[in-house]
C-alpha cells in the first residue's frame, strides 16, 4: 500500500489517522506542493486530478480522502470508523462532509492560486481569510456537536471515527493560523481527546519524514 501525500496537506493527514488506526504498513511518497510535485507526468499517471491523497492498492489507484477512508473501513472493518446504525452513519458521514468541504478554504489547488493571484505573498491577509472561513465552519460544527447528545468523547459516541478524522486536522490548521479556539469547546475537547492517541499524533505533520517548519 502506498500513500501519496504532503505532510501538510488536511486531507492526506486524514488518510494518515486512518491508517495508523486499522494499523495498516504503508508505504509513504512525498508530493511536495510548494515545489509543484502535483504537476509531474509521473503523479498525474497515479491522480490525474493532480492532488493528494492518492492512495495505491492491490493495483488500484484511489483519490479523495473520505472515499480513501471508507474504503480502508470497508476493507478492514476493525476497528469500525462508521457506526452500525444507518442514521449514525448518515450523522457521521455528514459532519465529516462539512468538515472536509465546508470549513477548509483550500480544498483545491484552484482555489489556492487564486487567492495568490489576488492577495500575492501577502502571508497576513491570507492567513486573515483562511481564519474567516475555519470560524464560519467551525461555529457550524460546534453548535451541531454541542446540542447532539450522540456526541460524547468523539463526535459520535465513544470510539474515534471518520468525523474525528476529519475534525483534527482542521483543529491543527486553526492553530498554525493562530485562531482562538476558546469559543468551541467541544471542538477543542474532541481534538485533546483524539490527540491522546498515537494514531492521530503519529499523523500530525511535523511527525512526517518531509516536514519543513
Amino acid at each position: 500500500m502506498k500513500l501519496h501525500g504532503y505532510f501538510r496537506s488536511s486531507a492526506a493527514f486524514r488518510v494518515r489517522i486512518a491508517l495508523n488506526l486499522k494499523k495498516l504498513d504503508y508505504e509513504s511518497v512525498s508530493v511536495h506542493l510548494r515545489r509543484g510535485d502535483q504537476r509531474n507526468r509521473e503523479f498525474r499517471g497515479v491522480n490525474p486530478q493532480g492532488l493528494v491523497p492518492a492512495l495505491e492498492d492491490r493495483e488500484q489507484n484511489l483519490i479523495q480522502s473520505l472515499p480513501i477512508i471508507e474504503y480502508l473501513d470497508e476493507t478492514f472493518p476493525e476497528p469500525p470508523l462508521l457506526p452500525r446504525d444507518a442514521a449514525g452513519r448518515a450523522r457521521v458521514r455528514a459532519l465529516a462532509a462539512i468538515v472536509a468541504c465546508d470549513i477548509h478554504p483550500l480544498n483545491n489547488l484552484r482555489v489556492l492560486r487564486y487567492l495568490h493571484r489576488t492577495l500575492g505573498h501577502d502571508e497576513a491577509a491570507l492567513a486573515g481569510w483562511y481564519n474567516h472561513w475555519i470560524a464560519d465552519g467551525f461555529d457550524a460544527i460546534e453548535a451541531l456537536l454541542a446540542a447532539d447528545a450522540r456526541t460524547d468523547r468523539y463526535c459520535h459516541g465513544d470510539a474515534p471515527g471518520l468525523a474525528d478524522i476529519a475534525l483534527v486536522p482542521q483543529v491543527v490548521n486553526a492553530e498554525r493560523y493562530r485562531l482562538d479556539l476558546a469559543p468551541y469547546p467541544t471542538i477543542t475537547r474532541i481534538f485533546e481527546t483524539c490527540m491522546t492517541l498515537d494514531a492521530f499524533a503519529a499523523a500530525h505533520p511535523q511527525r512526517q519524514p518531509d516536514f519543513e517548519p
